[in-house]
């Protein structure tokens, strides 16, 4: 099917929805990622947070308590389609390993190369849901 090009640009990303299961508990992880709470939407049980950098996420706080953090996208052996991880920017992944590992939070692949112009590492959150942080590397490529 060819459908028309969209007539909108597209001109920035704004936010990521995040579901958790634990209000108190996600608020802590995310604040100590650094990330700042600067508005509550009681009607849609979510959040927005935001990192001094710019970087806006929402929790949305009417997430199922799953055993063991299941993540049904990434852990289920049939791969259903969705979103399956945020990737953030950062500029010192070694500091943030240092620090992932001082807190006691496991790095669950990496920090490893993905193709020529990041390298990264994944966590997970309290529920499972996954997290990419990447260091771009300066490789003259834009």
């Amino acid at each position: 099917m060819n459908r028309p090009a969209n007539p909108a640009r597209i001109l920035a990303y704004d936010h990521i929805g995040i579901r958790v299961s634990n209000e108190s508990r996600a608020l802590a992880f995310y604040q100590a990622l650094g990330f700042a709470e600067t508005a509550r939407f009681a009607r849609f049980e979510a959040n927005e947070m935001l990192s001094p950098d710019g970087v806006r996420i929402n929790l949305i706080f009417n997430g199922a308590s799953l055993p063991n953090a299941y993540n049904t996208l990434l852990d289920a052996p049939v791969k259903l389609p969705g979103i399956t991880h945020p990737a953030f920017i950062v500029d010192d992944l070694t500091a943030l390993q240092a620090w992932l590992d001082q807190q006691g939070i496991v790095i669950t692949e990496g920090p490893h190369p993905i193709g020529p112009r990041r390298v990264a590492l994944f966590i997970r959150d309290p529920d499972g849901n996954v997290l990419e942080f990447n260091q771009l590397l300066n490789t003259g490529a834009a």
